[in-house]
């Protein structure tokens, strides 16, 4: 069995999360000791699609015509196009009819959680559904206390200051106009927001608020894994006000770091934390403020260790497994009978909630 990892225009994707899952992909392969390419005119027994470009739409389309077998990731929802580029609410609609048509043009659909994929079963796919988590590299994202003072000595901060860091592109469902506010109504803290997006692509709203100049206000811009690494050791606090996310790497990554963490009360975390318990969330500004301040002085308990029992149960090998599990199953199909539910649903109900 040998697995074709295909995802056009990667440049355009690979400083977003979908880049993150695909380099997860080949990680979680590599782990397992799955065959696997990334070349098309390699030979190959599986396709397995991350992007929603006409390209990728027509790879499908070309695979299937050849006899093999096709896996469309679903890293995208109409849910999370909204409020993210310019014009991306009037497109959402047709955006969803078209991600439609990629998603029935594989055998088999997966996507990161059982959130999204009762979102996508919302749609009428004809096809199955798997939810397997993007996953998280455990080994990688460690807290490394010399990488925690690279980064401080990097960017000019001391041993006293209050770091409170985010992930992400310049987008508003990501929650990058409350970072903004809070570093306005916080002095006191150090705000960096790490990640990129083109200002010509962005609501104005988005825009002035990355141009915001303030003393405690930082966009670096996108960053390497690497230095991304340190910039978790050495923070003091990871903020994800995101509004609607298929997973959230980020989070994932923050939590491996064992990094006190703060997120809003969405959907898609109900079945995964509880406040106070394993991570604290908020719902507005001032509930924000109000535990931001809480976490820092630590006057509200550490929550670290709970919240890396969460995650540790996403490592990509157990992630490389459940992939396997799709993969080999998929093998075992007739051509003729793929795309029927039956024909997956004994492991779609045993294995994929």
């Amino acid at each position: 069995m040998r697995i074709l990892l295909h995802s056009d225009h990667l440049k355009m994707v690979e400083k977003s999360g979908v880049g993150r899952a695909i380099y997860h992909q080949i990680k979680a392969l590599e782990d397992n000791h799955i065959s696997y390419t990334t070349n098309k005119k390699e030979n190959y027994d599986i396709v397995h699609i991350n992007t929603v470009f006409p390209s990728s739409y027509l790879m499908a389309k070309i695979a299937k015509a050849k006899g093999k077998k096709v896996v469309y990731h679903a890293h995208s929802t109409e849910e999370d196009f909204k409020n993210s580029f310019r014009g991306s609410n009037f497109i959402a609609p047709f955006f969803k009819k078209w991600l439609m048509k990629c998603y029935n043009s594989g055998d088999v659909i997966i996507t990161p959680t059982l959130y999204s994929k009762r979102i996508l079963e919302g749609y009428g796919l004809k096809k199955p559904i798997a939810n397997i988590s993007n996953g998280i590299d455990l080994e990688f994202f460690k807290k490394d206390t010399e990488g925690g003072r690279r980064f401080r000595e990097k960017y000019h901060f001391n041993e006293q200051d209050k770091i409170i860091i985010s992930v992400g592109l310049y987008i508003e469902r990501k929650g990058i106009l409350d970072f903004v506010e809070l570093a306005k109504a916080m002095p006191e803290y150090k705000f960096i927001w790490f990640g990129y997006t083109n200002l010509n692509t962005v609501t104005n709203e988005v825009k002035k608020a990355v141009e915001t100049r303030l003393p405690n206000l930082y966009f670096p811009g996108y960053i390497s894994r690497e230095e991304l690494k340190d910039a978790y050791s050495g923070s003091d606090l990871f903020l994800f006000l995101t509004h609607e996310e298929t997973e959230g790497i980020v989070l994932l990554e923050a939590l491996s770091m064992k990094i006190p963490v703060l997120i809003r009360d969405i959907p898609i975390y109900k079945g995964w934390f509880k406040d106070g318990e394993n991570i604290y969330t908020g719902n507005d500004l001032p509930q924000f403020e109000y535990k931001i301040q809480g976490i820092i002085s630590q006057t509200l308990p550490s929550l670290v260790e709970q919240g890396y029992e969460v995650v540790k149960e996403k490592d990509i090998k157990e992630v490389g497994k459940q992939l396997i599990s799709v993969y080999s199953n998929l093998m075992k199909q007739p051509q003729y009978a793929l795309g029927r539910k039956s024909m997956l649903k004994p492991y779609v109900m045993s294995n994929l909630r």
